[in-house]
């Protein structure tokens, strides 16, 4: 009787990735070529060369990024959805606002990552939206459900903040891209009570990361941008 592990591991997935950050590009290649089964059929890291890239043969899974330095990464996805109606496409990118979501998935996408990941979370992802799933950062699925529940009611009045007003004035000035060490000049604070406000704010908000942090303070209307 044939292995199933055997049979899982014979299926090749055939991955294209649209990147412009050449150092994540490069951690992409290297998580893609360390699977067995994964098998990268094309690069592109501009809007124009995901166009080129789209004219020949299709890919299982197409990664894209949406700030490409000659247009939107929602274009490719637009014209994937065309040009490749067989492949899955998930989007890896920075942008974690809702307009970009929303237009993401809008578009065609399957799955939405922010850039985060460890290398076996990207694999794991990329295996997931072959097979049909849809991986969404935790922080992003939140906010979804989080709309959709609220339907028409997004002008209601908004329920207490959970940042005490030093945490928010610190979440307010890491929306606004200031390090850690510009927080601490600016509030005349110590860079380790800086990082101290940064650990609570995080815990409050059920967030790992920056980026998370900031997506989650402009869908909550916790900052001031």
């Amino acid at each position: 009787m044939p292995s199933t592990l055997s049979d899982s591991v014979s299926v090749t997935i055939r991955v294209a990735v649209v990147e412009d950050d050449a150092g994540f590009c490069d951690d992409l290649r290297k998580i893609i070529e360390a699977v067995p089964d994964f098998r990268l059929v094309g690069m592109a890291g501009t809007k124009a060369d995901a166009l080129a890239l789209l004219r020949g043969p299709s890919a299982d899974v197409l990664l894209v990024d949406l700030g490409l330095p000659d247009g939107s990464g929602i274009d490719v996805i637009g014209a994937a959805v065309h040009a490749w109606p067989d492949c899955n496409i998930m989007v890896s990118t920075h942008f974690g606002d809702e307009s970009h979501v929303m237009r993401s998935i809008e578009a065609g996408a399957a799955g939405y990552l922010l850039k985060d990941g460890s290398a076996a979370r990207i694999a794991d992802e990329i295996r997931s939206v072959a097979s049909g799933g849809s991986p969404i950062s935790p922080v992003i699925a939140r906010q979804i459900l989080l709309r959709l529940q609220q339907g028409d009611s997004a002008s209601a009045p908004r329920g207490p903040s959970p940042l005490s007003p030093r945490e928010a004035e610190v979440l307010d000035l890491i929306v606004k891209g200031f390090t850690t060490q510009e927080i601490a000049k600016l509030m005349a604070l110590s860079h380790f009570t800086v990082r101290s406000f940064v650990r609570r704010i995080y815990s409050k908000l059920k967030v790992t990361s920056k980026a998370e942090a900031i997506y989650e303070a402009r869908a909550l209307g916790l900052s001031r941008e």
